[in-house]
C-alpha cells in the first residue's frame, strides 16, 4: 500500500479537525454517545477526503505528467501524406 502524500495528511487531518467541531457546535451534543458518534463521522469524513486526492479523475489527465504531454503531442501531430510536397515557393 503506497505511502499517504503531505497534501492527504494535511487535508485529511484538517477536515478531521473542522467538520467534528462544527458537527459539535452545531448538534449542542452533551452525551458521551453523541459526541463520539460526530467524532466517527468526522473521522470518516476524513478519510473520505484524504482517499478521493489520491484518486485520479477520470478522462483527464495532469497537466505535467507524462502521460498526459504524450497525448498531447500524438493529437498535435499532422499526419503527412506519402509524396507531399514540402517544398511550397517553387
Amino acid at each position: 500500500m503506497p505511502r499517504p502524500t503531505p497534501a492527504q495528511l494535511g487535508y485529511g487531518s484538517a477536515t478531521v479537525v473542522c467538520s467534528t467541531l462544527v458537527m459539535l457546535l452545531l448538534s449542542e451534543v452533551s452525551s458521551p454517545a453523541g459526541v463520539v458518534a460526530i467524532s466517527v463521522a468526522g473521522l470518516a469524513l476524513g478519510v473520505l477526503v484524504a482517499l478521493t486526492l489520491a484518486m485520479p479523475w477520470p478522462g483527464r489527465a495532469r497537466s505535467g505528467s507524462a502521460a498526459g504531454v504524450a497525448e498531447r503531442r500524438e493529437t498535435a501531430r499532422v499526419p503527412q501524406t506519402v509524396g507531399a510536397r514540402t517544398d511550397r515557393g517553387r
